[in-house]
């Protein structure tokens, strides 16, 4: 598959500095890519609001500019992976090409208008009601140095709010870049849809974009080629 511009989108529950040298090892293998940084969904409609903002942070990059009739590849990260779609519909609202979807250890989308806590397995939504109850925000965990401030811990309002859901998905591609074994029921649910999966395991970390950029982006050149 010819991605296009590669759009990496990270994570609600952090900054793009997840994405750490990823873009920097993609542009050197000669991709053009677009990280967008979202931080003003601090409030509800979350997945509105993060998908609006990638929207015009998409539509205002240089490289998109550059190159306004190339297809778009939508890479997400972890709790950005269930509104691909919902992006991806944008991208198509602005009479932008979408080329693929590439899910990075990140959530399926819902079939319908499913909340982020009913999309976990019951053991782990079970701890996050105790957490909430006692005030507390999740992730509570603590990311590997350098990370500390990319960090954005929500709180129960955020886990059981309905995510979009589109009954046209998907138009395009799909493939699912497994990188920690946390994920690998996501990565199994999209192999069973016959979806190109490729894994990057070696140090099973969630954020190995930020740990090992140049090994996820040549795990990430190799699924989008398989494609």
């Amino acid at each position: 598959m010819r991605p296009g511009i590669v759009v990496l989108l990270h994570s609600p529950l952090t900054t793009a500095a997840a994405w750490g040298g990823v873009p920097g090892a993609l542009r050197a293998a000669g991709h053009a890519v677009v990280v967008p940084e979202i931080g003003d969904d601090d409030g509800a409609p979350y997945a509105v609001r993060y998908v609006a903002r990638a929207a015009l942070e998409i539509t205002a990059s240089a490289e998109v500019a550059a190159a306004p009739d190339a297809p778009v590849t939508l890479v997400a990260h972890s709790g950005a992976g269930p509104l691909l779609p919902a992006v991806g519909a944008a991208q198509r609202a602005a009479h932008r090409r979408v080329a693929g979807y590439v899910f990075a250890d990140a959530g399926l989308p819902p079939a319908s208008a499913l909340t982020r806590m009913a999309l976990m397995p019951p053991d782990l939504a079970g701890e996050l009601d105790r957490l909430f109850a006692d005030g507390g925000r999740f992730p509570d965990w603590a990311p590997p140095p350098g990370l500390e401030h990319a960090m954005r811990p929500r709180g129960r309002d955020f886990f059981t709010e309905p995510l979009p859901a589109l009954a046209d998905w998907p138009d395009a591609p799909c493939g699912y870049l497994h990188l920690s074994a946390a994920y690998s029921g996501d990565a199994r649910m999209a192999a069973a849809r016959s979806w190109p999966v490729a894994a990057h395991l070696d140090a099973d970390d969630h954020l190995a974009a930020y740990t090992d950029p140049e090994g996820t982006a040549a795990a990430l050149e190799g699924l989008l080629a398989a494609m």
